[in-house]
């Protein structure tokens, strides 16, 4: 491979594009024959499934970032991933969020054999100076600046300022084009960022986006039950409010509550 020793690996694909997928794997195959592709997974929901009993060892992913039912960021929220990732995508304004994760490399489609020539040999590269210290090697992967989640809001009722310490706040909820918090004591705030935005500063292990209007906390969810086209319902505190799971998000809202 690439003028140097062969790199025999396991390469898991996440891509829904089937004509990309197919090509994925030809360029891969002229780079280094050793190498096992699996995949492609569509979607989240089949990456969930991956993820959440990993039938294979996998040394490396290929990532589409825009995935059948969603982003593929949603998976590291959810799932411990310590993996190197070379992320794929047409959509070059991801770049940053990339490598704000497990990433390698980020190639911009369509992908020809230079470039990901280049991306598998740089991290070929990488592993090799780290030689087999395999801590190490996820280590300086998955270091991530800023790692600190948000620990309280500043918002204004008035001409009063208040803040709010994020463990007090049941739910996040857009409405009429504006996102509330609501308190587990029935009060509610407006909060300035968008619920795209919250998700990036929230803590994954206690707040899950159960669909495009709501993210909840953890501590508020007092109920479950099965719901029409294999979604769920889930009644909230503080009044027991009642929701609706997203379909494409039931089985990632499972693993979250299972972890």
């Amino acid at each position: 491979m690439l003028n140097s020793p062969k790199l025999v690996m396991n390469i898991l694909l996440l891509e829904d594009e089937k004509r990309t997928a197919e090509h994925l794997v030809r360029l891969v195959n002229k780079i280094d024959a050793d190498i096992q592709v699996y995949g492609p997974l569509a979607s989240l929901k089949e990456a969930g499934e991956w993820f959440s009993n990993p039938p294979k060892i996998i040394d490396l992913l290929f990532m589409d970032i825009m995935l059948a039912d969603g982003i593929s960021f949603e998976l590291f929220e959810h799932f411990t991933i310590q993996i190197p990732v070379i992320f794929i995508t047409a959509y070059d304004e991801y770049a940053l969020k990339a490598f704000q994760v497990n990433s390698v490399d980020y190639l911009l489609k369509p992908i020809d054999l230079s470039d990901l020539t280049q991306a598998l040999f740089k991290f070929s590269q990488m592993k090799k100076a780290l030689g087999n210290q395999d801590n190490l090697w996820l280590k300086s992967l998955l270091q991530k600046p800023g790692s600190a989640y948000k620990k309280r809001f500043l918002t204004k009722s008035g001409d009063q300022l208040r803040y709010i310490i994020v463990n007090e706040i049941a739910y996040f909820e857009h409405d009429e084009g504006l996102v509330f918090a609501h308190l587990f004591t029935a009060e509610r705030a407006i909060i300035d960022q968008s619920l795209d935005e919250l998700q990036e500063i929230l803590d994954p292990s206690e707040f899950f986006r159960i669909n495009r209007k709501m993210i909840v906390n953890l501590k508020s969810i007092q109920k479950i039950h099965p719901y029409f086209n294999r979604r769920l319902s889930i009644f909230l505190e503080p009044n027991q409010k009642s929701v609706i799971v997203s379909r494409e998000r039931v089985q990632i809202f499972k693993d979250w509550l299972d972890q």
